[in-house]
């Protein structure tokens, strides 16, 4: 899974969300440090309306959540939902010898980059804010 650190980074270069079935997402805030909720009709659903998108908790009477906004939740991208975004510039996902990944992509003026991490969304997390512009650390 995405590292929180790669989620806001992405979130801030303007990665766009529209919340669908499965995605993974957390609540930003102390009180929910380390939950990971996911969207599905039957629990919690994106609800559309002119000032925004809400996610609505359904169901869940043990919680006094009843709904967040989508500003206030970090969408968790899965591997698939980032390689789709990195369209044709994907070249490649390897294991490496130290068991994380490389994602290799296209780049526009010269030989294809590769970018590694432990694990492999956080490695395409590193290809796409690299063709978003951010420098890596």
């Amino acid at each position: 899974m995405i590292s929180n650190e790669h989620a806001r980074r992405l979130r801030a270069r303007g990665l766009e969300w529209r919340p669908a079935s499965g995605d993974a997402f957390r609540i930003e805030g102390d009180e929910f440090e380390g939950d990971v909720f996911t969207v599905s009709e039957m629990t919690i659903e994106a609800h559309e309306f002119d000032t925004g998108t809400i996610l609505g908790f359904n169901g869940t009477t043990e919680w006094a959540l009843d709904s967040v906004a989508l500003e206030s939740a970090l969408w968790l991208p899965r591997e698939d939902q980032l390689r789709e975004r990195l369209g044709d510039r994907f070249l490649a996902l390897q294991r490496i010898d130290d068991g994380g990944h490389a994602v290799t992509v296209r780049s526009d003026d010269g030989p294809p980059r590769s970018f590694e991490a432990a694990d492999a969304a956080d490695a395409y997390a590193l290809a796409l804010l690299a063709l978003l512009g951010v420098p890596q650390a």
